[in-house]
């Protein structure tokens, strides 16, 4: 099986992994830049145990929405009415290259706060996003899914 299929089993299967293990898919994976990033993004945690897998599922995290390079929404919720929201929580974010890991790529970072979130290639529609924040022993790994407009229709 290859990373990428071996990535995406653990994406489908909720199973718990570790940080070096997600380390080394994410190593494998290649960088992208800024403009990949542009668009509607809906999200999920990668199980390794980090705080912030439940401090996500508390406030309802669904995805990111990456306007341009200078307006990123970190944090996108949805309404009682199902509708994708931007959430007030953590403000407001910007995507730069940034190295990280041997490469530089895409990096969403946030304006009021000292995280950056690395993003790698897994297809044309997913990355694998690694959450670094200051002071944490390890970081928090999560994955994204473009969304297609169709998709974006419906939800509105």
């Amino acid at each position: 099986m290859s990373a990428t299929n071996a990535l995406l089993d653990l994406i489908a299967g909720d199973r718990e992994s570790t940080v070096d293990a997600l380390h080394q898919w994410f190593d494998a994976l290649a960088p992208i830049d800024t403009a990949f990033m542009h668009g509607e993004w809906e999200g999920g945690v990668l199980r390794t145990g980090h705080p912030g897998e439940q401090q996500l599922a508390a406030v309802g995290w669904v995805g990111k929405s990456f306007h341009d390079d200078n307006d990123v929404d970190p944090i996108v919720t949805r309404d009682e009415q199902g509708r994708r929201v931007a959430s007030p929580i953590l403000g407001k974010a910007s995507l730069r290259l940034v190295y990280y890991r041997g490469a530089a790529t895409a990096t969403m970072i946030y304006d009021k706060h000292p995280i950056f979130d690395h993003f790698r290639k897994i297809d044309d529609d997913r990355v694998l996003g690694v959450m670094d924040r200051k002071g944490d022993r390890a970081p928090l790994f999560f994955h994204l899914r473009r969304l297609r407009p169709l998709e974006k229709e419906a939800a509105s």
